[in-house]
């Protein structure tokens, strides 16, 4: 992983942190993407799995592009993108019902 997508890990996981609709959100970078989901209880053991929601993907030095994960287990892109901080900001308001625990 390059250092600017490990730095743009942790202040993902930062602002996520801090705001209750998003905190305990997982962030891991995957390419020039940051994934965010929740562990969820699965199964009839309830056991932990982790389960993606929303995709950051770094568009340039300050931009990233916002995508969901449909039920298909495909990402479909959405017409959001700005700065890390617009995206948070759309997660937590237009998007939080993708991020709430099942």
């Amino acid at each position: 992983m390059s250092f600017e997508m490990e730095a743009d890990q942790d202040a993902l996981s930062c602002l996520l942190e801090g705001h209750e609709t998003t905190r305990g959100l997982y962030v891991r970078a995957w390419g020039k993407h940051l994934i965010v989901g929740r562990e969820e209880a699965f199964g009839p053991d309830g056991s932990l799995q982790k389960s993606d929601r929303v995709r950051l993907t770094r568009l340039n030095a300050s931009t990233y592009g916002l995508s969901v994960k449909r039920h298909t287990g495909r990402w479909e892109k959405t017409p959001f993108s700005g700065s890390m901080k617009d995206m948070v900001e759309v997660m937590q308001s237009l998007m939080q019902h993708l991020l709430a625990p099942y």
